[in-house]
């Protein structure tokens, strides 16, 4: 395959991993205006157009903090069994829709407990949802494999128990963990008890890490904590001087800890300054597992043919580049090993030769 610049449509058609990916964020806006209205939940406006820019609009204020408050009202309709059915379902087809062949999608079922649901009540919400949406994908031919990523609150108490869950449902359709909200002041290490739990009991777990944070965010999440992978981990690059690589960047990129990477999502939060200078290109020729992510479908206004669209158009990007990511994601999976290799196997790499 020769080096190749792609069109919106070509990669429309490319199949797609994504590891980065929150529930909460990635709501239709017809359905959160729906649902608002039947549990009478006041929001800015109630025309679906309107609210998916308000969503956008808000969340460019490049703070993470600010990027976070936009949440209130997507979690306000996912109170419920059937709110989180839908959500789960509907979230499953618009992956289908965008050529997504394999997801990782990751909440925190603390936030979903306000309308009397207890937290594993929640997860088996969402897994029944999440089936049902990965039924109807599969029956229109468009086939995708969707894990759940439990999160804990990090600046909440209820991270153990998150934890617990994750233990609880790993054969049920969760594949790991995370600990998720606002990283500046709430490192990783205050929850060590649950990420030794959770390698006591073999179950894989990434961190929100190097976004808000720099350097001591990413170190304790690894060395500390023992993550598997990094979401976000855009402040790696800080240990990075002209090409030459620290102790920390060298350790990420020689174990191949993948980093979970939100191109749109970092520009909002601040975390980055264009999709241009992204680092995740830099690292990409460094020599690093990055992968590619939404982060919030809603919030961030976009896809993942959009962030790929944004990189081939703003950062150079190449076909093999985009094949290169999918496969980096699909590697770092927290699936079993032939699952992956068979998705890289019998579904990416076909589907790449197919598109061109």
């Amino acid at each position: 395959m020769t080096a190749t610049r792609v069109d919106a449509e070509v990669i429309r058609r490319l199949p797609k991993a994504v590891l980065h990916d929150h529930l909460d964020g990635g709501l239709r806006p017809a359905t959160v205006v729906e649902l608002a209205a039947a549990v009478g939940h006041t929001l800015p406006t109630t025309d679906p157009e309107e609210l998916a820019a308000w969503y956008f609009e808000a969340a460019n204020s490049g703070d993470l903090v600010r990027y976070i408050a936009t949440f209130e009202h997507t979690l306000a309709v996912m109170q419920s069994r059937e709110g989180l059915l839908r959500v789960a379902e509907e979230y499953v087809l618009d992956l289908a829709a965008d050529g997504v062949v394999y997801a990782e999608v990751r909440y925190a079922p603390e936030l979903n407990t306000k309308g009397g649901l207890s937290m594993s009540e929640v997860v088996e919400a969402v897994q029944e949802g999440l089936a049902a949406g990965m039924a109807k994908a599969a029956s229109a031919g468009t086939p995708v494999r969707v894990g759940t990523l439990l999160c804990g609150m990090r600046m909440f108490d209820r991270v153990r128990e998150a934890a617990d869950l994750a233990v609880a449902y790993r054969d049920a359709g969760v594949v790991g963990f995370d600990i998720a909200g606002a990283e500046d002041g709430f490192p990783p290490a205050d929850h060590l008890a649950a990420f030794e739990h959770l390698r006591r009991e073999s179950v894989p777990f990434t961190i929100h890490a190097g976004e808000a944070h720099g350097l001591p965010s990413i170190h304790q999440a690894l060395q500390v904590c023992g993550a598997q992978r990094i979401g976000h981990g855009v402040r790696i690059t800080e240990d990075i001087v002209d090409g030459k690589l620290g102790r920390l960047a060298s350790w990420v990129r020689d174990r191949r800890v993948a980093l979970e990477m939100c191109p749109t999502s970092n520009l909002q939060t601040g975390a980055a300054t264009s999709i241009a200078e992204h680092p995740i290109t830099a690292l990409k020729d460094l020599g690093f597992r990055v992968t590619l992510n939404t982060d919030n479908r809603l919030v961030s206004g976009t896809t993942m043919t959009r962030e790929m669209s944004l990189l081939v158009e703003e950062a150079g990007w190449t076909v093999e580049d985009l094949r290169t990511v999918t496969v980096n994601a699909l590697k770092s999976a927290f699936i079993p090993f032939d699952e992956r290799n068979a998705l890289i196997r019998d579904v990416v790499l076909p589907g790449y030769e197919a598109a061109l």
